[in-house]
């Protein structure tokens, strides 16, 4: 079933239900959007004669015609690629060359970066609220929603892998039907009272639970900030009512500061989703007491998106459970439609309180890496997704994640890779051997540290290096320190100890 059939059905039971707001001012309502949707369509399928699985790109900040331009892709039967709108131009182009885009949609704030994209697959580029995005909406509307089957691509997104490498994420129309259902069953009993709003980005996991709340006919907000902002949050919610969110545990850590300073009135949220990266127990259980039990936590990946775990209200609202915090610190159970294991290194599943890699299989995983068969091999085996990540489920259960058998760095929940990093610093002719890792951050969970060891003789600055960041690389990845030194800890094998250089950045952290 392609997922468009979930904005065709709401907008033919509830035409007249609200469904896109700026702010507080309603934008349309899902007849409107379902007719947006299919003129899109329209002009994508008869006027550029895309095909269905051509893919379409979406380089776009949080606005309202994001929704409107995905469901447009998908009532033609073409595939979505969401585009990190934080990424640098570079980055985006590889993305687009990868993917073959056909199409390309850019929120007018982005428009500027347009002649630096290099796509030779491009066939047209619109702008939100400009020309050629009206003269979509003034196509005539496609006669039916092209039929998709359950493993046929839906959303390629890109999640860079160990290498620094971007890999494609194949998510099929199934994929994200088996998602939808499990934020009913596991993450949270949406309604049509319900106004979800878009404080992270749309490329990632937010725009993702479009679905559930599509399909409910419930009400989508875009900020007027377009983006995450305390006060305005706590404004809409106040005016909307029953406000959900997802949002990255630095978010949730902002927008708790803000209520605890101002004493601001939070009646107004139903449901704060949060994920992307570790929630230290304290903060959740701060939390807790300011907003009260509105907090769900979730676990995935984009492999197996928003899908892995949850702990839900009800378990974080358990106060008097006698393993309460050891749960508090958990991330929950599996999800209904997958199953977990901890795992050792040949796949098998380990007894209960012992740490391994985390498996998960089930209807929601991925159907693989696009144009990858290696990543693929890789990653899939006998169907289970290895998700890269150690943990260990009790026996009630709960998983607890203890540790990352990447390398990847968390910062205000996006994923940071240091060999992407460190390969852009490699650049610099002075630059012998780099390193990059993680330091805890009270607010962003770690900071990007540089390690670099210079040629003899060579001489480099800081300034220098940030440039190159930041002709490379999107500036949310730039190191927030360089480190220089003579030569970098290695073991017997000339690998670098990156252990060592976590621990002496940990033992400062401890000091201070």
């Amino acid at each position: 079933m392609n997922v468009a059939q979930l904005l065709a059905r709401t907008a033919q039971v509830y035409p007249d239900a609200p469904a896109i707001f700026r702010g507080t001012r309603l934008v349309c309502n899902y007849r409107e959007l379902a007719r947006r949707a299919a003129c899109i369509a329209g002009y994508l399928r008869n006027t550029l004669k895309l095909v269905p699985g051509d893919r379409v790109a979406l380089f776009m900040t949080n606005n309202t015609e994001y929704l409107e331009a995905m469901y447009g892709i998908w009532y033609a039967g073409l595939a979505a690629v969401p585009i990190n709108a934080k990424l640098h131009a570079r980055e985006a182009e590889f993305i687009l060359q990868d993917a073959g885009a056909s199409a390309l949609f850019l929120s007018d704030d982005m428009a500027d970066v347009l002649p630096a994209l290099q796509a030779p697959d491009l066939r047209a580029t619109f702008v939100a609220g400009g020309d050629s995005y009206d003269e979509l909406l003034r196509a005539a509307p496609i006669a039916q929603i092209e039929p998709r089957t359950r493993n046929d691509l839906a959303w390629l997104f890109y999640t860079s892998g160990t290498t620094g490498r971007p890999k494609g994420v194949i998510e099929s129309h199934g994929n994200l039907l088996a998602m939808t259902m499990c934020y009913f069953t596991d993450v949270d009993p949406a309604s049509r009272d319900d106004a979800i709003v878009y404080a992270a980005p749309m490329s990632h996991g937010a725009g993702l639970y479009n679905f559930p709340h599509v399909l409910i006919g419930a009400r989508h907000v875009v900020p007027d900030s377009g983006g995450f902002d305390p006060q305005e949050l706590v404004g809409l919610a106040a005016q909307l009512r029953n406000a959900s969110l997802f949002a990255a545990p630095t978010m949730v850590k902002r927008l708790v500061e803000h209520v605890a300073a101002t004493g601001a009135d939070t009646s107004g949220f139903k449901t704060i989703v949060y994920g992307g990266g570790p929630m230290y127990a304290e903060d959740i259980r701060h939390a807790l007491a300011v907003m009260g039990d509105c907090f769900v936590q979730i676990y995935g990946q984009g492999e197996s998106p928003m899908t892995i775990t949850a702990l839900s209200r009800a378990q974080l609202a358990e106060r008097n459970h006698p393993r309460y915090d050891v749960r508090l610190a958990s991330v929950g159970v599996a999800q209904s439609l997958v199953e977990v294991r901890v795992a050792d290194a040949d796949g098998k599943p380990l007894p209960p309180d012992t740490v391994g890699e985390v498996l998960v299989k089930g209807a929601p995983v991925m159907q693989g890496y696009w144009n990858n068969p290696e990543a693929t091999a890789q990653a899939l085996h006998d169907g289970w997704l290895l998700t890269g990540d150690l943990g260990s489920i009790d026996a009630d259960g709960f998983l607890t994640l203890r540790d990352r058998s990447k390398d990847v760095i968390i910062s205000g929940g996006s994923n940071i890779y240091p060999r992407e990093v460190e390969e852009v610093l490699l650049l610099d002719p002075a630059v012998h051997e780099v390193s990059v890792v993680g330091r805890p951050h009270p607010e962003w969970g770690e900071d990007v540290i540089a390690f670099v060891a210079l040629h003899p003789g060579k001489t480099t600055t800081v300034a220098e290096l940030d440039t190159l960041c930041l002709d490379h690389i999107a500036r949310f990845k730039r190191p927030k320190e360089y480190r220089f030194v003579e030569l970098l800890p290695k073991n017997n094998y000339g690998k670098v100890l990156k252990t060592e250089l976590r621990k002496i950045l940990m033992q400062e952290t401890n000091r201070k």
